[in-house]
């Protein structure tokens, strides 16, 4: 970001009209060091399942979740958070014994970018772009000031692809990709062709402009990868980040510690040949980077172009040799669940996640002692 652009955001974060404006708690730059990942507490138990209300908070301390990426309500005809949003999500998940450690942003999902309403910063599109980089940038500056230490968000035009289901235990359905089952129907989305080249000079754009804030106001920005990797270009756009060497590329644009991975195990190994063999030296390597901020903790069975998302004790990982290669590099962020199969008996998957949840606690007790 050049110097004109900080002092204009600046300008509007002064201004009576900016969303911080109303909290007189003192800057806090990201947050208590004790609530912090990264003060030596070692691993915990953490969950992304929305909403964050007072019912599934009970669901979350029954099954002894520590610490929850939050998802505050939005505020304003942009729909973003206010410092007072942030506060009363953080002070909900206190009353509950829950650490609020991060927050999804309340765009920039994982969603499909036909169906997406707010999709100028992948898309490049401006005047839109510039504002809606604009609220990332105040949101930031209110995440520092409510004491929340990160948050995490997709740079994505396609979304989650997949290509059906698959029978797993108990009539259990495994979400499933097989390449060579995928139609691109449509052949392009309303991105039309995006290269690698176009795509990355959007992630570069993007990354000039929202880093610098993170590092002024110390707070985590973690970038989900691409889900699955699509070798070459699928309905037209590059999956830059959908490849070890992309996440590479992209935490190197801007070298700061506030920017990194929210790093998801399921969608690496999506990228490889032998997820196995191969998993724990990419953990090593982000890892001794410090560029790994929260960690979902899922499996998978199958390798690259080919795989099913089934229950962490049953995929092709070694889910503890997963854990410890993480505490060896000295991870201490949350390891959470995502994307558990379904059941017809489990609408909202409450029953896969409470067994994921108990899951992760043992293979945490079990890294702790040395086990």
């Amino acid at each position: 970001m050049d110097r004109p652009e900080i002092d204009r955001r600046r300008f509007l974060l002064a201004g009576t009209g900016a969303a911080v404006s109303a909290c007189s708690r003192p800057l806090v730059a990201g947050g208590d060091p004790d609530r912090a990942p990264g003060a030596g507490r070692g691993m915990v138990l953490g969950t992304q399942q929305g909403p964050t209300t007072p019912e599934m908070l009970q669901f979350f301390a029954r099954h002894g979740v520590e610490s929850i990426c939050g998802y505050p309500r939005t505020s304003g005809p942009r729909g973003c958070w206010t410092i007072e949003d942030l506060e009363a999500t953080r002070d909900l998940c206190e009353k509950h014994g829950i650490r609020l450690e991060m927050v999804a942003l309340p765009f920039l999902a994982s969603t499909h970018i036909d169906g997406e309403r707010r999709g100028a910063i992948p898309l490049g599109q401006d005047p839109e772009r510039a504002r809606d980089i604009e609220d990332i940038q105040t949101m930031i500056a209110a995440c520092a000031r409510a004491g929340i230490p990160a948050f995490k968000y997709n740079l994505t035009l396609l979304g989650v692809l997949r290509t059906g289901s698959s029978p797993g235990r108990g009539g259990s359905r495994y979400s499933t990709w097989r390449r060579i089952d995928a139609r691109e129907d449509p052949p392009l989305t309303r991105a039309g062709r995006v290269t690698d080249e176009i795509f990355w000079e959007r992630i570069t754009y993007f990354l000039d402009r929202i880093v610098p804030v993170c590092d002024e106001h110390k707070v985590r920005a973690a970038c989900h990868p691409h889900d699955p990797s699509v070798p070459g270009r699928f309905q037209g756009v590059s999956r830059v980040l959908g490849t070890p060497q992309g996440l590479d590329r992209f935490v190197s644009i801007r070298e700061s510690p506030y920017h990194g991975l929210n790093f998801c195990v399921g969608t690496v190994a999506e990228m490889l040949e032998d997820p196995a063999r191969e998993i724990p030296g990419i953990i090593r390597s982000f890892g001794r980077r410090k560029k790994i901020f929260n960690v979902h903790f899922r499996n998978i069975r199958g390798k690259r172009d080919d795989f099913q998302e089934v229950y962490p004790d049953e995929g092709d990982l070694d889910m503890l040799q997963v854990a410890r290669s993480l505490h060896e590099v000295g991870y201490d962020g949350m390891l959470m669940p995502d994307h558990v199969p379904g059941h017809p008996d489990d609408p909202g998957g409450l029953q896969a996640f409470a067994f994921a949840y108990g899951y992760i606690r043992g293979i945490l007790r079990a890294v702790r002692s040395g086990g």
